[in-house]
């Protein structure tokens, strides 16, 4: 975790990051250790202080004998103020540590030793309090990180051993016990259990999870034992990745970041010039120190930083990865929505509802002529072919040389000729001749996905597929649109009568079918190119140029794997799509909460200056009033960290119900009508 080292006054006077063992994961055990440090030296210093000032008020010593200590200690407690100052004047930057340095050489220049001091001890008691509650508020944040072990139950020929993460390889088996953790990501290998995995994905639901399924670091196993193949080890886990996304929250500036930083460095030079006029006028150096002390701008410098830090925190908390603050800003501004079907307004889940053979073709035939064509293909239609293949125990034919054509289907070789599944557009071009065929089959799966297929130059028919609507998607579309989406598209690449039916059903604006990945692409940026502020959502498997394109793109339903490497700057660790309003409500409510503390900040500042300027805030009170500022911004910030905390809740249980409703539909259908899964037309 990022950490602000101790031996500065102001909590964003400059920032060190903590080290982290060897898997990535952060520590405090060097930042405590560090602390306990310069304790020691303010407490040295605070002690010469006080002998110094109690020397000298008892009349034990002469007072240039007392001040001896008095200067000492306050050397003691400034050294970390000046050391802060000097890296920042270094840097060619001046802000909160430079001030409060200034103010306390100041002192020490006019004889002002205890005051020195004092100062600064109060400044360093202060600034560690305030720090507290911050650095609390980060492991708070961070408590998912603690959720993997420290050690792994490693599976090896020579039997079952315990063994530090640092030795754990990917390669290696892990077994993992019920009611424990997951110290890795990994693919179960044996054993079948369910796993809660809401510290990823935000669904309290838990999963089952058996041979070949993924498996993710700090997720629970609930009720049996299993064996997992490690792919993935610490920070290159998925729960390692959203822990370096929130830390990266606290360092990334967004364009309003680097006008505060500017604006703040203008308050420096105003501040000498006020409390250099202060002391003109009253001849006060107690009164110009106030000055110093209460103009400081550290609350203005934390106001976006802390703000975004805590959004990252309450998205992550609902499996929303999101990749740099410049996302989740520019999230706020979004006017368009657009909407890829397969797999995100649809659950990508198909089932081969028809067969529509060609005149003189078998639905037999054609059905092992699609498998025997997609048998070596990943994409969801061929998996559905595959497994209604199997069900009707029809076996795919060996195939020789196999080729997967971008964005048109799949060719294979077979001892009878060459074989052709996909697009019915590709067809076409490759068989002119057979278009009056695919007309008349393409009228009989009307409304479904199909899947042609052509042996040779002879045209078998196609298997028509269905792709369920996902229970929320009307509802996230009407959200979005009272979220102020001035456009809703819909861009696909399935068949426009098939695009129409979802379009239909969920009331898009605007249909883009039959789209290659390519043309979705341009599509995207003629929109942005335009002026349009583009959120596009897609599922991350051929959309990614489309992603890159958009303002913001939006993964949905990624592994752990894909979160550092894919396109979007958005990656849903679930499949549920109503987390694209709250990320939109997320991203307004941190816009809103950071233009708060701006003007709080300043206002604050303004305040403390005039006050101080007049004489009526002694400087006591300036070095406590210091802090205000600071902590407001702070626990403003934070309290972004509980939006959306019922959010998940929520929408559980109307996934719940909605499930239950469609479960009792389908019970009444099944029940009217006995209905084959795949018809032949």
């Amino acid at each position: 975790m990022a950490t602000h080292t101790p031996v500065q006054a102001v909590p964003h006077a400059s920032h060190d990051h903590a080290h982290s063992h060897e898997h990535g994961v952060e520590c405090c055990a060097h930042h405590e250790l560090r602390l306990e440090r310069w304790i020691i030296v303010y407490m040295i210093g605070g002690t010469l202080v006080f002998v110094g000032w109690a020397a000298q008020a008892m009349g034990l010593v002469e007072k240039d004998i007392a001040q001896i200590p008095t200067f000492l200690g306050a050397l003691l407690l400034g050294a970390g103020l000046f050391y802060s100052a000097a890296k920042e004047l270094l840097r060619g930057t001046w802000s909160s540590s430079t001030l409060a340095a200034i103010a306390i050489l100041a002192a020490l220049a006019t004889g002002m030793y205890t005051t020195a001091g004092a100062l600064a001890f109060i400044l360093l008691v202060a600034d560690q309090a305030l720090r507290r509650t911050a650095w609390g508020a980060r492991r708070a944040i961070e408590q998912l990180v603690q959720l993997t072990p420290d050690v792994a139950r490693l599976v090896t020929p020579q039997g079952e051993r315990e063994a530090p993460l640092s030795e754990v390889q990917v390669g290696m088996t892990v077994r993992v016990r019920a009611g424990e953790n997951l110290p890795v990501d990994g693919v179960v290998i044996s054993g079948r259990s369910m796993i809660n995995q809401a510290s990823l994905t935000g669904e309290a639901a838990p999963v089952e999870v058996q041979e070949g399924s993924p498996a993710y670091a700090g997720t629970t196993n609930l009720t049996g034992n299993l064996d997992l193949r490690v792919t993935q080890i610490g920070a290159d886990t998925t729960i390692g990745k959203v822990a370096a996304l929130i830390h990266a929250a606290e360092s990334q500036r967004t364009p309003r970041q680097l006008l505060i930083e500017q604006v703040a460095r203008y308050f420096v030079p105003v501040a000498l010039v006020v409390a250099g006029l202060v002391w003109y006028v009253t001849k006060d150096v107690e009164t110009a120190i106030s000055v110093l002390v209460v103009v400081c701008p550290s609350a203005l410098l934390l106001s976006s930083p802390t703000a975004m830090m805590a959004a990252f925190a309450a998205a992550a908390r609902l499996g929303i990865m999101i990749k740099q603050t410049s996302y989740l800003d520019a999230a706020a501004n979004v006017d368009t929505i657009i909407f890829d079907k397969t797999g995100t307004l649809t659950t990508g889940r198909f089932a081969v509802s028809r067969l529509a053979p060609a005149p003189g073709v078998q639905g037999a035939d054609l059905l092992q002529a699609a498998a025997t064509a997609e048998q070596h293909s990943n994409h969801p239609l061929a998996k559905s072919i595959m497994q209604t293949a199997s069900e009707a125990r029809v076996a795919p034919q060996p195939t020789g040389h196999a080729e997967e054509v971008h964005g048109q289907g799949v060719r294979c070789k077979t001892d009878k000729g060459e074989l052709f599944a996909g697009r019915p557009s590709w067809l076409r071009k490759l068989n002119p001749r057979a278009e009056a065929e695919i007309a008349a089959v393409e009228e009989k799966i009307e409304g479904m996905t199909g899947v042609h297929v052509m042996l040779g130059d002879q045209y078998l028919g196609a298997v028509g597929l269905e792709d369920k609507l996902r229970y929320n998607a009307k509802g996230v579309i009407e959200k979005v649109r009272e979220l102020g989406a001035r456009s809703i598209m819909l861009f696909t690449g399935d068949r426009f009568a098939v695009a129409k039916r979802v379009g239909v059903s969920v009331g898009v604006d605007r249909l883009e079918a039959e789209c290659l990945p390519e043309e979705k692409h341009d599509l995207v940026r003629t929109i942005v190119s335009k002026g349009g502020r583009v959120l596009m959502v897609g599922d991350g498997i051929n959309d990614g140029p489309s992603l890159a394109a958009a303002d913001v793109g939006v993964a949905m339903g990624l592994s752990g794997s894909d979160i550092a490497t894919n396109s979007a700057g958005v990656a849903l660790m679930n499949d549920d799509l109503s987390r694209v309003p709250f990320l939109i409500m997320l991203a307004r409510r941190t816009r809103a909460i950071i233009a708060q503390n701006i003007a709080a900040s300043i206002i604050i500042a303004l305040i403390g200056l005039v006050t101080a300027a007049t004489g009526t805030l002694g400087l006591t009170f300036a070095v406590f009033y210091h802090f205000v500022g600071d902590v407001f911004v702070i626990g403003n910030s934070f309290r972004l960290i509980r939006f959306g905390e019922d959010f998940a809740a929520t929408a559980s249980d109307q996934f719940a119900a909605q499930r239950d409703n469609q479960g009792a539909a389908v019970a009444r259908r099944a029940a009217s009508a006995s209905i084959p899964r795949a018809q032949t037309a």
